[in-house]
């Protein structure tokens, strides 16, 4: 148990500041569903029937220390540059297709981690030599591609398969893969089970009823590294000598720290449209039903990801469930999520403590089996240290404990109030703590925040 740093009331100020904000444009999303898409996983919805048209292209994004980073990505065709790729989603046993529009100056592809039977223009997907056919040749492509654009000529390939079980998968570039998925190139893809689907109240993370969850409460972290040197000789069309690669920043859905915080679709992100904000209440009769976070590695490396104040259950890994050698379900608690490079994690997240003024007897608890008052040796900071200015003057409780504001004391005249619910923060980040800094700046790169809100308190949003 901890209290309110004074990096916690930054955070969560900054959190009030960007979860308050959003935009109707929204990647992938009609306008009219747009006020219910700031938060969360956004799956693309411009597929026609399970077909999805690709462009491999380039553009820029930000960073918080005000870099601007050459990058390549996968984007609906016609729609703006954005990284990462569309969030591709499906259901098992459903026939996906992805026309594949090469926008770039030199040949590319896409490798569907997990999933067999994938064909291109036709024919199985399998490696490319350098002499058609020949293995003992130089490997090429580890699947057919489409040729580097010419001019205005523009190349394509189209890939089809079957989804197959349920869960998270990396779609990325088989072709020059350290270069290629380092500039950009990855996605994912999201695989439903049969008879399940996102639009759903309630769906399940994979085959097992155990892993039903709530799909209001559903988010992606796909995490990836930055070396801004790599891109900038590729932006300048100088070679590049990977011996030296050393990542500088760290994203999450293709933004560091604080970026990470704003809504999806954030005006002033226009090209990083996924944020990583987790945003629920404890569980309680009324409120049963866990979140699900999905993590994904398109890095090198292990991405140790570590969510303060709540383990999480581990149910899927790769798009298998989690089980022993008999069969049976096997899904574990864990406080650290770590999935390697291409590998992911699904994670059932299920909020269970809660503090309260008045402990167990009191009625604002979402389970009075599980509040606790809050202990009597913790003790607030002093109305002027709760004010953050100057300028237009803030005010934050610095209270780590759920609660109507009422019970923590009148708030000054004049205020803006950020955590007007009652609710707190807790800090989730990779504990590979030089992935948790923008160039070597703490704080930021593969951080965010989980805001938990008082259950049933007024104005509060689930």
């Amino acid at each position: 148990m901890t209290t309110t740093t004074p990096l916690l009331r930054s955070i969560g100020l900054a959190t009030a500041a960007v979860m308050a904000t959003a935009t109707a444009l929204v990647i992938g999303i009609p306008t009219s569903q747009a006020a219910n898409t700031t938060e969360g996983m956004l799956c693309d919805t411009t597929g026609d029937n399970g077909v999805y048209n690709l462009d491999a292209t380039s553009g820029y994004v930000s960073t918080p220390d005000g870099n601007s980073i050459y990058m390549w990505s996968y984007a609906d065709s016609g729609r703006p540059f954005q990284l990462p790729g569309p969030v591709l989603c499906a259901t098992t046993g459903a026939t996906v297709t992805v026309v594949l529009h090469n926008q770039l100056p030199e040949a590319t592809s896409i490798v569907f981690s997990g999933q067999t039977g994938v064909t291109a223009d036709g024919a199985p997907a399998q490696p490319q030599y350098a002499t058609p056919g020949d293995p003992t040749s130089a490997l090429t492509s580890l699947v057919q591609g489409a040729n580097a654009k010419s001019g205005t000529t523009v190349d394509t390939v189209t890939y089809s398969f079957t989804a197959g079980a349920p869960g998270t998968y990396l779609y990325s570039s088989g072709s020059d893969v350290t270069k290629q998925r380092q500039m950009g190139l990855y996605g994912a893809l999201v695989v439903y089970p049969s008879g399940h689907s996102p639009s759903d109240v309630t769906t399940q993370a994979n085959d097992r009823a155990a892993t039903t969850f709530s799909a209001a409460h559903e988010y992606l972290f796909l995490l990836s590294e930055v070396d801004p040197a790599l891109h900038l000789a590729v932006e300048r069309n100088r070679t590049f000598d990977f011996s030296t690669l050393t990542p500088r920043y760290f994203f999450m859905n293709g933004r560091s720290m604080p970026d990470t915080l704003a809504p999806n679709n954030a005006a002033w992100l226009p090209s990083q449209p996924y944020g990583s904000t987790v945003h629920v209440t404890p569980n309680s009769a009324s409120n049963p039903l866990p979140s699900l976070i999905r993590y994904l590695n398109a890095g090198s490396v292990n991405f140790p990801f570590h969510p303060h104040g709540s383990d999480e259950l581990v149910v899927t890994r790769d798009g298998a469930p989690v089980s022993d050698t008999a069969g049976a379900d096997a899904s574990y608690e864990k406080f650290l999520i770590d999935a390697g490079p291409g590998q992911s994690v699904d994670a059932l997240l299920t909020w269970k403590n809660e503090y309260d003024p008045n402990g167990s007897a009191g009625t604002t608890c979402s389970d009075p089996n599980r509040c606790d008052s809050i202990p009597a040796d913790v003790h607030l900071p002093q109305l002027q240290d709760q004010i953050v200015g100057p300028g237009t003057e803030t005010w934050f409780s610095e209270n780590p404990y759920l609660g109507a504001p009422g019970g923590k004391g009148p708030i000054p005249n004049q205020m803006i109030q950020n955590n007007e619910c009652g609710e707190f923060y807790q800090i989730a980040h990779s504990h590979a703590l030089q992935q948790a800094t923008n160039y070597g700046a703490a704080f930021g790169g593969m951080m965010t925040l989980f805001r938990i809100d008082p259950a049933g308190q007024a104005g509060c949003t689930k």
